[in-house]
């Protein structure tokens, strides 16, 4: 089992915060966000670790994870840093964004999971949205579940069904042949594609959920891993402040 971390983003929104350092390496009560991903992952028994960096690279401190170089970090988008570490898409993967705090309760059920693409999603998300003025459910990553499968992937889903509608949390996991199928399409895509591509003006400034539902649309099946526990996005100082009373 191998996890790649994401975080070679530049998190603007966070202002003077990040002006020097990844988001990722924000301080949480003693413990920057990666190190206590990095943590979880070794209780897990997890070592072979990469982290996915941007800009500020040389902050990166850890010395038992690997690093993988976005040298086009500013060209392109979350898909576009992954497949940064395409190299890596050969085996059991769990990918992480690198701005999110999470317990045991939620790695669990992802770890566990048997099935070839399977993208973590919590059904409770509306409550976390109160007062989080600076980035409304709107902006929130809605997923549309029927059937036990994902059917739609992308921002401000609206639906009259109770459960139906969660929320992308920034892990999935993929089995060895779900990476497979995953980089085979993103590299027929890279060979062909033109123009806008799901929610994104193109390929290169694509999300990934925007390949997610590429995925989706092409008839492979990627099935949510419905989490329940404690957990946080930091993408505002308003999250930075939540974060740092939800995770001591």
């Amino acid at each position: 089992m191998k996890v790649v971390i994401i975080s070679a983003g530049s998190a603007t929104r966070l202002g003077d915060y990040t002006k020097e350092l990844p988001k990722g390496l924000l301080d949480i009560n003693g413990k920057s966000i990666l190190e206590r991903q990095i943590l979880l992952f070794k209780k897990f028994e997890i070592s072979d670790i990469t982290i996915i960096t941007g800009p500020h690279s040389e902050k990166y401190n850890f010395t038992d994870v690997s690093y993988v170089h976005d040298d086009e970090y500013q060209e392109h988008d979350v898909l576009g840093s992954l497949m940064a570490s395409r190299k890596l898409l050969n085996d059991d993967l769990i990918i992480s964004y690198s701005d999110i705090l999470f317990d045991e309760n939620i790695f669990k059920p992802i770890l566990n999971c048997q099935e070839d693409i399977g993208v973590a999603v919590d059904l409770e998300w509306e409550e976390s949205y109160k007062n989080r003025t600076l980035h409304p459910k709107e902006q929130a990553d809605s997923v549309l579940i029927q059937n036990d499968k994902i059917v739609k992937i992308k921002k401000n889903i609206s639906t009259l069904k109770e459960n139906e509608v969660g929320e992308f949390i920034g892990l999935m996991k993929l089995s060895k042949k779900g990476a497979y199928v995953f980089l085979q399409k993103y590299k027929k895509l890279e060979k062909s594609h033109k123009g806008a591509f799901h929610e994104a003006a193109s390929l290169k400034k694509a999300y990934l959920t925007d390949m997610l539902q590429e995925l989706i649309d092409s008839k492979i099946k990627v099935t949510p891993i419905i989490i329940k526990g404690n957990w946080c996005e930091v993408d505002t100082y308003q999250d930075l402040e939540s974060a740092r009373k939800k995770f001591k």
